[in-house]
């Protein structure tokens, strides 16, 4: 069949890609979907975030202006979703770990689109365990941070709990959590980032020194305003910005070595087609940010956003030592 496969539509394939540029061998990242929802609590419907987001991709350029590439050159293959485990969060993030574990003995630059948060900690746990000096930076409206929540210890509520038991986390763009979320990080002097519409606030590089040299990103998108993201399980008001967003981003990317992300709660239905689009492209913008940081083409003008206007990111009082 090969000598019409150029004639076959590449749907299912990230950004459409055709071979070579799709094929597993040659590819250096590899979009992984997990289709899972098992622990949402008001919308449901995440489980089909990461087939919305692989389609919006279809209707991305492969040319980046910012970088002045074509990010698809090196490869992007998309895998067919990991079947959920309906047992257990803690069975269904095992299935996860496993998955990732055997891609990244094949080198490759994970890209795990959900689904829920609670399947982070799956990857995180395999990545813990290839990268040394390793750290997690969490974009979130929520700290996801309680031991137990609807009587399980592995929830989307309870993730970032316990990717803490095996790394240092970094959250950035909390604007809610519990009490016993904060008791838990006054007790344990942690210092998350929370976004504040009137702050002074602190630089990015306040955020990029608390991480180690290789990083993990999980992106929970209701870290941005639901203005431009409303299709999430848990919407919050407030939150980032895409330019805040892609600033932060771009400014680890520049400072540290990103050897992985997820994109997690997109649930379409909550929210126009343009919110898939949306994801889409923070994906692939990530992507290229995390092998090409700081590259940028010499005959474009960028226009950014004007250096006197404080940043929207403050840090809370318990500041780390």
């Amino acid at each position: 069949m090969s000598h019409i496969s150029h004639l076959l539509s590449q749907s299912g394939n990230f950004a459409g890609l055709p071979p070579p540029y799709s094929d597993y061998q040659s590819s250096r990242v590899a979009v992984l979907p997990v289709p899972y929802d098992g622990t949402t609590e008001w919308h449901s419907g995440t489980r089909n975030g990461p087939r919305a987001i692989i389609e919006a991709s279809y209707y991305l350029e492969w040319y980046d202006i910012e970088l002045g590439k074509e990010l698809h050159s090196m490869g992007i293959h998309t895998l067919p979703g990991i079947e959920p485990v309906m047992a257990s969060p803690e069975a269904m993030n095992e299935r996860v770990y496993s998955a990732v574990k055997s891609l990244l003995d094949d080198d490759k630059f994970i890209v795990m689109l959900g689904g829920e948060h609670s399947i982070s900690y799956g990857s995180i746990k395999a990545y813990s365990q290839k990268y040394p000096d390793f750290s997690v930076l969490q974009l979130d409206a929520h700290t996801d941070l309680r031991d137990q929540y609807l009587g399980t210890r592995f929830g989307h509520g309870c993730v970032m709990r316990r990717a803490l038991e095996i790394c240092p986390v970094t959250q950035v763009g909390i604007r809610s959590m519990s009490l016993e979320e904060q008791e838990f990080i006054e007790s344990n002097r942690l210092s998350p980032f929370i976004v504040e519409h009137d702050s002074v606030g602190l630089s990015y590089s306040d955020i990029v020194d608390s991480l180690s040299n290789n990083v993990y990103v999980t992106i929970d998108l209701d870290v941005l305003d639901p203005s431009i993201m409303a299709a999430v399980g848990t919407p919050e008001p407030g939150g980032m910005g895409w330019s805040d967003v892609l600033s932060l981003l771009r400014a680890v990317a520049g400072k540290r070595k990103i050897v992985g992300f997820d994109l997690v709660e997109l649930c379409p239905d909550q929210g126009p087609a343009s919110c898939c689009f949306t994801a889409a492209k923070l994906a692939y913008k990530l992507i290229g940010y995390s092998f090409f940081a700081g590259e940028r083409p010499v005959n474009h003008q960028v226009i950014t956003q004007d250096a006197k206007v404080p940043p929207l990111i403050i840090n809370t009082p318990n500041q780390r030592d």
